[in-house]
């Protein structure tokens, strides 16, 4: 990746940053974008309303597209990872007897909806467990049944790496009739995906990790097959076909997964949301793939034969642009991500392992810098 992208992330001036998988820095357009819609704000008032429609209509199609979704009305913004998935628990009629399967290591966005109906509507929740950092696929397998209504996976694990066939998982899925549900907030962004190829029914995430958008905003996608079971359970007066014809109160929800869509969202973060998304899709997600593929080999290779256990798995197919790894000796997590910081090397400590997350404008030298600098 060249200096001119690295030149829209003045953090780079600071930081060695490698915590994308938490929150990314804001590029200057996205920044830009949002300052500008807040200016005409201040300036305008309400007399360019129409123009923040229109832009939150193209950040739709660059995220529609970005997903592979059919149709840009497949998508709906939503606030975060877990308001979309739990739309999605909450939308499904459920009755005793019901399972979902899911992994125990999901990031809670991915859990606590699920959770919930245990006791709500008696179903069942069934979990496989990390196996030397991956998901063990016949175990997961094991646990679907002709009563699972939904396996819940993440396309990356936030505290892993590993990356799951979806298209594999999703044939299983089918052949119980359940529907295949991904949190892709480790993924889109950083690797292609396709929703429809891979036969993923409903993709839920947020803005500000990998895709550089700003926080408080998310995304849900529905298949034709999702939306035929579940149904909206939080609506408003933009939920439906025409919100401007209040006195009309029989018109239904709105196509697709607009009726998901409640209200007047935060216009500015569209505004920065279409920047972040028109960047992305300008360097390519097969392009910066591999580019991160290169930067997390490079790590994995510096790190041989020094004091730390690869937790990551790095087969082909299940690899990400997420390192884990493991001090060999019992040095914390947080020992770890303070002696970086303190070197202003910035990374994550999670549960007994340190996260390590570049993006498309890091540097080689940025991952010899941190490999270097572990103690």
């Amino acid at each position: 990746m060249n200096q001119q992208l690295r030149e829209l992330f003045p953090i780079t001036k600071r930081y060695n940053y490698l915590n994308h998988a938490a929150v990314s820095p804001l590029p200057l357009p996205s920044l830009q974008a949002v300052e500008s819609q807040l200016r005409d704000v201040n300036e305008n008032g309400s007399v360019n309303f129409l123009d923040w429609l229109s832009t939150k209509e193209q950040a739709r199609k660059l995220l529609a597209a970005m997903l592979g979704a059919r149709r840009p009305e497949q998508v709906a913004f939503m606030r975060n990872t877990s308001d979309s998935l739990s739309t999605v628990a909450n939308g499904l009629t459920w009755k005793k007897g019901d399972n979902v399967v899911t992994f125990r290591g999901e990031f809670p966005s991915n859990l606590y909806p699920w959770l919930r109906l245990r006791e709500a509507f008696g179903v069942e929740v069934r979990m496989c467990h990390e196996h030397n950092g991956r998901i063990d696929f016949d175990e997961l397998e094991d646990l679907v049944d002709q009563n699972t209504r939904v396996v819940a996976i993440s396309y990356v694990q936030f505290a892993s790496g590993f990356r799951i066939d979806t298209e594999r998982l999703a044939k299983i899925a089918r052949r119980h009739d359940a529907l295949l549900v991904v949190d892709m907030v480790q993924a889109l962004g950083v690797m292609p995906v396709d929703v429809e190829a891979e036969l993923i029914d409903v993709a839920a995430g947020t803005g500000h990790k990998w895709l550089m958008s700003p926080e408080g905003l998310g995304y849900l996608y529905l298949s034709e097959r999702a939306r035929e079971r579940i149904q909206p359970t939080l609506v408003g007066w933009v939920s439906v076909p025409e919100p401007f014809d209040n006195s009309n109160l029989e018109q239904g929800w709105n196509r697709g997964t607009l009726a998901w869509e409640t209200g007047t969202g935060a216009a500015a973060l569209f505004y920065g949301c279409k920047a972040s998304l028109e960047l992305l899709t300008g360097l390519g997600a097969a392009n910066i793939a591999k580019y991160l593929a290169e930067l997390s080999d490079r790590l994995c290779e510096r790190l041989e034969g020094k004091n730390y256990e690869l937790v990551s798995s790095r087969l082909p197919g299940e690899k990400s642009q997420i390192v884990c790894i493991r001090h060999k000796s019992g040095m914390s997590p947080m020992a770890l991500y303070m002696h970086l910081k303190d070197r202003n090397i910035i990374t994550a400590p999670r549960g007994d392992r340190l996260r390590i997350a570049p993006h498309a404008y890091n540097l080689p030298e940025e991952i010899d810098a941190l490999v270097d600098a572990l103690p």
